[in-house]
């Protein structure tokens, strides 16, 4: 488990770069089994197989998500990392209307057994113009 800042972002983009993709098989490899996710537009909560069910069936699409890991904030505590960034996305909903929004986000990680960080809470907080 590598504590450095650039190593954790790392970790971050590969989620980013996941959702991007669609790539579920791999979300399910970041994610922690309790994966907990508050949605950036309403609050609304989902867990990993909700994630992983819209991302796998093309319902939640992202077709594009920017972060600026320059201006993340990287704390570990022990075994936990906590990342406060900020992207600019735009997303497909599951009832197919797109939304753009830039965000504050929160992302709390765990070191696994295997030395590997996985998500464990990710909340996104709208940024208003």
């Amino acid at each position: 488990m590598s504590t450095d800042r650039t190593a954790i972002l790392q970790y971050d983009q590969r989620f980013f770069d996941a959702m991007v993709a669609g790539d579920a098989d791999l979300l399910e490899a970041l994610l922690s089994d309790d994966f907990v996710l508050v949605g950036v537009e309403d609050g609304a909560v989902a867990d990993k197989k909700l994630i992983l069910d819209l991302v796998a069936s093309g319902a939640l699409q992202f077709p594009q998500i920017a972060s600026f890991p320059d201006e993340a904030i990287v704390r570990v505590v022990g075994s936990v990392a906590i990342v406060v960034g900020r992207t600019g996305m735009s997303f497909t909903k599951p009832d197919g209307t797109a939304f753009v929004a830039g965000s504050r986000y929160t992302h709390v990680y765990a070191a696994g057994s295997d030395g590997a960080w996985r998500l464990l809470s990710a909340q996104g907080t709208t940024i208003k113009d």
